[in-house]
């Protein structure tokens, strides 16, 4: 009898030692120490970033549910700043659904509503372009563009967009209106809303089936935010996590918050992450290296490495469906 073995089967039995040795030694076993590894890693960062955490993390289990794995303090209600700019969208799009509005509607973008901080139109300088719907909605989830925020104000009102998300079944999640019905400042939500938005969102039951691709098109776009928690991927991982980032500072101290969405390889919603994070140092530093953005890549790289397998039962087949993003090819020009 012969004693050699193909490398594939002795690649086979050393992933298994290498199961067995991290004391994984069933399938429900296996299934659970992807949560634990998660929930670990998030309490680590968490306290080396310090400040004021509050987050839902959830992913699918076997049966297609979407069940959490953190929930620590995930119904805090707190300024959601940038991230906020997602329920915005979602306000906009509601209005197209209902045929009161077109992406194709066209607005002057004059020098009286830009506004500076993220974004891209102020580095203009000059002004008077009619752009679109889509076109700022683009700009506000991409770059997160403030003067984008005003433009949305303009085809709803702040008023009515806080009637939008009631109706949709969130209590905490508005905008803030101020004098001039056309403008807000962005709010507060809390982690367990976000969570439901994105998740409605993955599973298309948020808007119609097309305007939730429309706004995971743009969340999931490798031009978008990658500091946080698409900083350590390449650039095939980085179009699996549609992701929206915020960050300002109040009397606490510096904000810093990231949420978003994780997806198959075919398209299947897997993960939904809401970190909001307060109270924290390093005033100023809106960059890769502030302690709780590095902790979101951190998490990041062990949520997406520890996703869940995609259920395979005949009713989480067919309830949630795929969404897969357009494919990123280098154009040189011409």
């Amino acid at each position: 009898m012969s004693t050699s073995m193909s490398r594939r089967s002795a690649l086979g039995l050393g992933a298994a030692a290498a199961v067995a040795g991290v004391g994984v030694s069933s399938p429900a076993q296996a299934a659970a120490a992807g949560p634990a590894s998660i929930k670990k890693v998030y309490a680590k960062e968490k306290a080396k970033a310090g400040g004021l955490w509050h987050t839902h993390i959830a992913a699918v289990d076997a049966t297609g549910a979407i069940k959490p794995i953190v929930e620590d303090d995930a119904d805090h209600v707190t300024y959601g700043y940038s991230v906020q700019k997602l329920a915005v969208a979602t306000a906009v799009m509601d209005k197209i659904d209902r045929g009161q509005l077109t992406l194709g509607t066209k607005l002057d973008l004059n020098a009286d509503i830009i506004l500076d901080g993220s974004g891209i139109y102020h580095l203009h300088r000059v002004y008077g372009d009619e752009i679109t719907v889509a076109n700022f909605l683009t700009a506000m989830l991409l770059v997160s563009d403030n003067t984008a925020v005003r433009m949305c104000g303009r085809v709803v009102p702040a008023l009515e967009i806080n009637e939008i998300l009631a109706a949709k079944g969130f209590v905490h999640t508005r905008v803030e209106p101020v004098a001039n019905p056309n403008r807000f400042f962005l709010g507060p939500t809390t982690p367990r809303e976000m969570h439901d938005l994105l998740w409605r969102l993955a599973t298309k039951t948020l808007l119609k089936p097309e305007s939730c691709d429309f706004l995971l098109s743009i969340t999931r776009w490798i031009n978008g935010y990658h500091d946080g928690v698409r900083r350590v991927m390449s650039s095939k991982e980085r179009e699996r996590i549609a992701t929206k980032y915020g960050a300002d500072d109040n009397d606490l101290g510096e904000s810093r918050h990231e949420v978003g969405i994780m997806f198959s390889a075919d398209g299947v919603p897997l993960l939904t992450y809401a970190m909001f994070a307060e109270g924290l140092g390093d005033p100023g530093n809106y960059g890769a290296t502030h302690p709780a953005v590095q902790a979101h890549a951190k998490i990041g790289r062990t949520m997406l490495d520890n996703l869940p397998a995609v259920p395979t039962t005949a009713k989480a087949r067919t309830a949630v469906p795929r969404s897969l993003p357009k494919p990123f090819s280098p154009v040189s020009g011409g």
